[in-house]
């Protein structure tokens, strides 16, 4: 059994920043690359970043410079620091992880269960 349980969201003011967590637990034997993707209402899941596990990170062209993608692989964590906030940004935020649970096991993917961000004044 793998959980991913996502921490972290929030009201905050245009142009606040939050760090979003998210942290892989259970049977776990590797993790493969991380994710973030956000829902916002009335729109389709879009990615917001990845992260492999050599740490290189890609993102949506539209918010880099203000979200960076971090993890830590001993702690299996993964995080999202988000600046310069906008409304737009509104949206729940969900972390997703690729996970081998034994040796031998192929990686599948894992969802947390998301955690809302609102961005307001």
């Amino acid at each position: 059994q793998v959980q991913l349980v996502e921490s972290g969201g929030g009201l905050v003011q245009p142009g606040g920043s939050l760090t979003l967590s998210c942290a892989a637990s259970g049977s776990i034997f590797t993790v493969g690359t991380m994710a973030w993707y956000r829902l916002a209402p009335g729109k389709q899941r879009e990615l917001v970043a990845t992260i492999n596990s050599k740490h290189a990170t890609e993102y949506q062209s539209s918010l880099k410079g203000r979200f960076t993608i971090s993890r830590d692989n001993d702690k299996t964590m993964l995080f999202l620091q988000m600046n310069g906030l906008k409304p737009e940004d509104t949206a729940v935020y969900y972390c997703n992880a690729d996970i081998k649970t034994t040796m031998y096991s192929t990686y599948q993917i894992y969802w947390g269960q998301g955690t809302q961000v609102t961005v307001s004044s």
